[in-house]
């Protein structure tokens, strides 16, 4: 399997082709309904997988985090996936993928991965509300494969936020006002646990705010926004003022989204920030080349917060008030 990780190079390409390939796992067939689901993940977001190592259990730690293991001298925090996701099964996990984004190392528990698939973000579909509801927000997209399989992502941004502790009010107490008034932004996530996250830098900052769940919701949004411009004769920046754009989305991803904007010689001005856990050097890079004005790391709203003030020309209020 660690073989079939080693090809970044390849993948890189994918930026600006809606496409995107997943490492797809399972986390065992559970006792109560007989099923045995098959998740995915990025594959941009994983970095090995191997068999799980020894586990260094500490105390006062989330039910579903079973410790630490040392990778290469290195602590890192293990979740297992099938206590988190709710699976009551009668065997332990063996696998472990061990994941590295948004500026953070951890590893995962799963029953077992199976294979890399290259498939296009307009097959992804947005899930259901009621398998949203039934996982808790857990899964972002769904496909179907060729063999009839059900292939849930699942929101690895939402794990981390859960299991890591996240202190939001030290996240967030420090982000003055912005001293502008009339400013809207436009953002795209799929992710509920960024979506809240953004929401909570914007108000924080007095700004005004639209939103969307894929890039292909966003898109069609915006198109409705540039339409109401024309038809007043006024420049779209009269609505909004900058985009906010998530990487990975089910039907259109931040890449092709971000391509669509600068191609639309209505949009001339408006920069797009992306603002995603893929946070990597080569990951920045691809956002430049699709015309990403600039980027920036999920979970970290004082750095989004000074971006907003840069980008949108203000400066922030000395007091809160």
């Amino acid at each position: 399997m660690s073989e079939l990780l080693k090809n970044v190079d390849a993948r890189t390409k994918l930026a600006g082709t809606n496409k995107l390939e997943i490492l797809l796992f399972t986390l065992g067939t559970d006792t109560r309904t007989g099923r045995r689901e098959t998740f995915g993940v990025n594959v941009f977001k994983v970095r090995e997988v191997m068999r799980v190592p020894e586990i260094t259990h500490a105390p006062d730690m989330p039910a579903s985090v079973e410790g630490m293991v040392s990778l290469r001298g290195v602590l890192v925090p293990v979740v297992d996936l099938v206590k988190y996701a709710g699976v009551e099964t009668n065997r332990k996990p063996e696998i472990m993928i061990v994941t590295e984004y948004n500026g953070h190392t951890q590893g995962f528990l799963v029953e077992a991965v199976d294979t890399i698939l290259r498939l296009d973000w307009s097959a992804m579909r947005v899930p259901p509300d009621m398998l949203t509801a039934q996982m808790g927000g857990l899964v972002t997209a769904v496909t179907e494969l060729p063999d009839g399989r059900l292939v849930m992502m699942m929101d690895v941004e939402k794990v981390l936020s859960e299991t890591s502790r996240y202190d939001d009010e030290y996240l967030f107490n420090n982000i003055k006002p912005l001293d502008l008034h009339d400013r809207t932004v436009f953002f795209a996530d799929d992710s509920s646990v960024a979506r809240k996250q953004i929401q909570r830098t914007l108000d924080a900052m007095n700004i005004r705010h639209i939103s969307a769940n894929n890039g292909k919701q966003a898109w069609d949004e915006l198109q409705k926004i540039a339409a109401q411009a024309d038809a007043g004769h006024l420049p779209i920046s009269d609505f909004i003022q900058l985009v906010l754009t998530d990487v990975e989305m089910p039907e259109m991803d931040g890449y092709v989204l971000t391509k669509s904007i600068k191609s639309d010689p209505r949009f001339a001005g408006i920069p797009v920030i992306m603002h995603s856990s893929l946070s990597s050097t080569a990951n920045q890079q691809l956002g430049r080349t699709v015309g990403v004005d600039d980027y920036v790391p999920k979970f970290e709203p004082q750095k989004l917060a000074a971006i907003l003030t840069q980008l949108l020309g203000g400066h922030l209020k000395a007091s809160g008030a």
